[in-house]
């Protein structure tokens, strides 16, 4: 096997014998193009006395200025070997401060489970199966809270649990995959050419780490794809050099030594994602302990990998983690005991968990959580088919301008018996990021294309 991978893989010229560099031909590669630049510089800088006579004769044109590593099976080996974050090239010092985190919710959230109005005549009539409990919390302005939001009662009476409700917009339909990838991309992909939401955000923080953007999981979501080179991760640990253990502390150094002093933009962005993997080495290399009394579960788990890079100083500004099992046609279950109630409850807990388990860090931190769509008003088979006019939840460390948020006109004038749209979804999105980092109307404007941004009061 080992004669058949090398074999179909070209030799270097200048270093037949790659196998005693490493078991693959890739790192083997990349090593021996190391080593020979590293000689070739040594060699150069003999001949000349200083490294300032040096840096004078290649700017004159006198002597090799520097081997290119971009020719031949050696690039291929440098691809190979750091595409996993080459990607990340607004990789630079840090300066926006916060991170917002956006949970989704797949399946579409029937949000009159979450938060209604209390004893509504139109509910009572329409869908009396599925009304809240008694034991439900009370909010703001008439209405009151799933009992499954408990563990957040404590940030409920902080004022720093919120609620917008009525949120949709008309370019959502009722199709799971398309009104997902609309509040992804921030509109439709001929609008956006395909690029997320957040990813177009991140173009307004400044510079930052190359952690700036992380999508909790083992697939990107839609909202992260663009170019500022997000990582995904089902862990931090996750996160580390491809190749053979064996090899990966010369490869290390092989990468560095090619990708240095090379006057390119990508030196920057390697160097720095070298960076990135040696803080995700450190962090990874004892178990996370958690504050005490803190305990992750389900999706919590996801939470937990968000708050090992936070209270580690990885200097993330936006993070994505979603969470499935929404789709409630039948069953739906909205008290306690019931299967929405249980999901639910434990996103909750989660949250609360994190908040908890940041302790002060928590002040910089916004989630959001949203789904694709709402559902109907009325029932159907103790559950809920597709609808619009969904909720979008907040739990921030600045304080919240009330728990119930926007625009809320009442249920007397259904949208073909579905909540209709008194908040637009892509203007709450922006208001939640503007507030969270400061931006300007001009700098949100630019994160969803043809939608003309209305500025919503979300922070007090």
């Amino acid at each position: 096997m080992e004669k058949t991978v090398y074999n179909s893989f070209p030799l270097h010229p200048e270093c037949p014998d790659l196998r005693r560099l490493a078991d693959n031909p890739a790192e083997a590669l990349l090593r021996a193009e190391a080593d020979i630049v590293a000689a070739e510089n040594a060699a150069e800088f003999d001949r000349y006395r200083t490294l300032e006579d040096l840096e004078e004769a290649q700017q004159d044109g006198r002597g090799v200025t520097r081997r290119t590593f971009v020719a031949g099976a050696a690039a291929t080996a440098t691809a190979l070997a750091t595409a996993q974050f080459v990607t990340t090239s607004a990789s630079f010092a840090a300066t926006k401060t916060g991170t917002l985190i956006h949970v989704f919710l797949y399946g579409g959230l029937d949000g009159l489970s979450l938060i209604a109005p209390d004893n509504d005549a139109v509910l009572n009539k329409a869908r009396p199966d599925l009304l809240l409990g008694n034991d439900s919390l009370s909010l703001g302005r008439g209405f009151k809270l799933t009992s499954a939001f408990k563990p957040l009662e404590k940030w409920l009476s902080a004022g720093q649990l919120g609620f917008i409700p009525a949120v949709s917009d008309e370019r959502l339909s009722r199709s799971h995959f398309q009104a997902a990838d609309a509040c992804n991309l921030g509109g439709l992909p001929n609008e956006t050419g395909g690029r997320g939401w957040l990813d177009g955000l991140v173009d307004n923080l400044g510079k930052g780490t190359a952690f700036r953007s992380v999508g909790i999981g083992s697939t990107l979501p839609r909202s992260l794809v663009g170019n500022n080179g997000a990582l995904s991760l089902n862990n931090v640990g996750s996160l580390r050099l491809n190749g053979d253990d064996r090899f990966r502390a010369a490869t290390e150094k092989a990468i560095k030594g090619l990708f240095t002093g090379i006057n390119h933009p990508v030196e920057e962005a390697v160097q720095e994602g070298m960076g990135a993997l040696a803080t995700a080495q450190k962090l990874a290399a004892k178990p996370y302990q958690p504050a005490e009394g803190v305990k992750y579960e389900g999706v919590g788990n996801a939470f937990q990998q968000l708050a090992q890079l936070i209270k580690g100083g990885a200097n993330v500004r936006v993070a994505t983690v979603g969470m499935g099992g929404y789709d409630t046609h039948e069953n739906q279950g909205t008290r306690e005991g019931g299967q929405l109630h249980r999901r639910l409850n434990e996103l909750a807990s989660a949250m609360a968990a994190f908040f908890t388990d940041l302790g002060p860090k928590a002040a910089d931190v916004t989630i959001m959580v949203s789904s694709e769509f709402g559902r109907r008003v009325g029932s159907n088979n103790n559950g809920t088919d597709h609808g619009h006019g969904g909720v979008v939840t907040l739990l921030s460390g600045k304080k919240l301008a009330g728990s119930l948020l926007g625009t809320w006109n009442g249920l007397d004038k259904l949208d073909s018996g579905d909540v209709p749209e008194y908040n637009n979804m892509f203007n709450v999105y922006g208001a939640v990021a503007q507030g969270r980092f400061g931006l300007t109307n001009a700098e949100v404007d630019k994160v969803f294309p043809r939608q003309k941004y209305a500025p919503m009061k979300l922070y007090a």
